[in-house]
């Protein structure tokens, strides 16, 4: 299957280049690592190397797992396994779990599970470890494909940030968004949360954890405002960004297909996963 990227620009590896593959580990195994998984098999066989996968019982098998990758267990297990980079799929939880850890074993940790840096003191605890190690934390852009516009105009002030997340109900189900409307008869499109993005992904990690990612690539936490809608008339996850200040004006609206395995989820959380990894080991950056 072809890459989808010019000759030379995904790999490292070239005439007179003898580049180790990039060594990874994954944290769970879930919807969206494991369709990280086959993707960077399809993509990536000589570039890149799942390692291990970190899950929170060893031994129950899991399906589909990369060839060679290891399970593991505890955090403490990262060391010796010689790792580039440990990307976390598992949940806010795991972020707390295997943070620390993943930033003394490996040169970066990507955070999928971006509400966990609602929490303070978590949040600073990772990157006082970062500070100390050299690694890095690295947050992708997740369902946003790409926020690389805001970010660039946040070097000038910024005025306001607002991120409306619109979902079919089905998203919603089995989160607090079912105690505020009831999600079975709804019949048109219904806003039930407005707040701030730190209130918006602490209240709904699954659903409105890229609200985080909108933040930090803005003006942060608790000035950028997050309204959460579910719509019986959409199909797709769809995210709605606008933000102006001193650099003008912005208007971002994307529609992603969910995740077939885990509808809370968009297929392009896994595919954004996969730019950082193909990023790590490109000669030319996108």
């Amino acid at each position: 299957m072809r890459s989808g990227f010019p000759s030379g620009v995904a790999s490292q590896q070239g005439p007179g280049t003898s580049r180790r593959r990039l060594r990874l580990c994954l944290v769970g195994w879930g919807a969206i690592a494991s369709r990280v998984g086959e993707l960077l098999a399809e993509r990536q066989p000589d570039a890149v190397e799942i390692v291990a996968v970190a899950v929170r019982d060893a031994s129950r098998e899991r399906a589909g797992l990369p060839q060679g990758a290891c399970l593991i267990s505890g955090p403490d297990e990262l060391a010796g396994l010689d790792l580039d980079m440990v990307i976390e799929a598992a949940g806010r939880p795991a972020v707390a779990v295997w943070g620390e850890a993943a930033l003394r074993h490996a040169g970066s940790f990507v955070v999928s599970s971006t509400s966990a840096f609602t929490d303070e003191a978590l949040f600073g605890l990772l990157l006082a470890a970062a500070d100390e190690t050299g690694s890095r934390i690295l947050v992708p852009s997740g369902a946003l494909g790409d926020l690389g516009a805001l970010a660039a105009a946040s070097v000038l002030p910024l005025d306001e940030v607002r991120h409306t997340i619109v979902k079919p109900p089905l998203a919603w189900r089995g989160t607090k968004a079912g105690e505020l409307i009831d999600l079975d008869k709804l019949t048109q499109r219904t806003e039930f949360f407005v707040g701030s993005a730190r209130e918006a992904a602490a209240s709904f990690p699954q659903n409105a954890n890229v609200a985080v990612i909108t933040a930090l690539s803005g003006i942060g936490l608790d000035r950028t405002r997050v309204v959460l809608v579910a719509d019986p008339d959409v199909s797709r996850n769809v995210h709605e960004i606008s933000a102006s200040g001193a650099f003008g004006k912005l208007d971002l609206r994307l529609e992603n297909e969910p995740l077939k395995t885990n509808p809370k989820s968009s297929e392009m959380t896994a595919l954004s996963l996969v730019r950082v990894i193909e990023n790590s080991v490109a000669t030319l950056v996108r």
